[in-house]
């Protein structure tokens, strides 16, 4: 299956682990990603509320890219997933809007006719994939592991834009991924929270009191360790972990993993080819577990 593939922003810098794993599972699920090496940056949302003209034409460009590949524009980050969608309908409900943003693009020779459709990874996994595909790429079953999913918000909101009124089940792919691997999805309240990352610049202590409220619960349910889409939300449960710890003054040390490095756990890949080794809190203890060392 050939998909324009763009990476975004986190996924090339604070997380590289995030694109590595993803390059190394996408060969063995029959994935051919055609990169979208000159695409720009989605905005985040940010853009959007101070220039919504810009943002718009950031994101013509990037659909317009993947249009030109006949191909639909994969994800592996829920803020793309979430910005990228929210513009590509919006198009599609304001014709006049496209056209604002198609003369601004026409510059650089592009052009975005509105067919692209927009999926994250995730949604690939099992509804292009399929999980008896992925089921026959499992070498190395995760049994004994407690895994808690945590989605976040832009992957599922706003429905209308991420098409999760007409495939409701999308709120479930996490926890049927995790139980096909092997382990044991955890069932929480927080996994479908805000982690706390849109707060981080302007009150911090909110932001981390929020993702790690979330860890604790998850662990207090008896999670080994959390998976999650997003590489934004990864930065604030990983990477703000020891100061979320301060803030709720307990102890947190959950290790947090991306969708790729858990899939290649399973499919057979070391620690070491998925950066297993390149989180802040330490992924030793989970994979003990299935008798493995980062």
């Amino acid at each position: 299956m050939k998909v324009a593939f763009w990476p975004g922003c986190v996924s090339k810098g604070a997380c590289p682990e995030l694109y590595i794993s993803t390059q190394k599972i996408a060969p063995l699920l029959g994935l051919e990603l055609q990169e979208l090496t000159q695409a720009p940056c989605c905005g985040s949302g940010v853009i959007s509320e101070q220039n919504p003209a810009l943002a718009d034409s950031l994101n013509a460009i990037m659909l317009a890219m993947a249009e030109a590949h006949g191909a639909d524009l994969m994800t592996i980050c829920s803020v793309c997933q979430g910005t990228i969608s929210r513009h590509n309908y919006a198009f599609a409900e304001d014709p006049e809007r496209l056209a604002r943003a198609n003369g601004v693009i026409a510059s650089d020779g592009l052009r975005y006719d509105g067919t692209t459709r927009v999926k994250h990874l995730l949604w690939i996994l099992v509804e292009d994939i399929g999980l008896e595909r992925i089921a026959r790429l499992i070498k190395r079953p995760l049994t004994g592991l407690r895994v808690a999913p945590f989605y976040g918000c832009q992957i599922l909101r706003p429905e209308d834009a991420l098409g999760i009124r007409d495939h409701p089940e999308r709120k479930t792919y996490l926890e049927r991924l995790i139980a096909l691997l092997g382990a044991e999805p955890v069932e929480y309240h927080g996994k479908s929270k805000c982690c706390g990352f849109p707060l981080v610049t302007f009150n911090k202590e909110r932001s981390l009191a929020m993702g790690g409220s979330h860890m604790l619960e998850a662990k207090e349910r008896g999670a080994d360790l959390m998976v999650t889409p997003c590489p934004q939300c990864h930065l604030n449960l990983d990477a703000m972990q020891p100061d979320a710890a301060r803030v709720l003054r307990r102890g947190l040390d959950l290790p947090i993993f991306h969708l790729p490095q858990l899939l290649g756990l399973a499919f057979g890949f070391s620690p070491a080819e998925l950066r297993l080794d390149h989180h802040v809190v330490s992924t030793h203890g989970a994979l003990t577990q299935i008798e493995l060392k980062a």
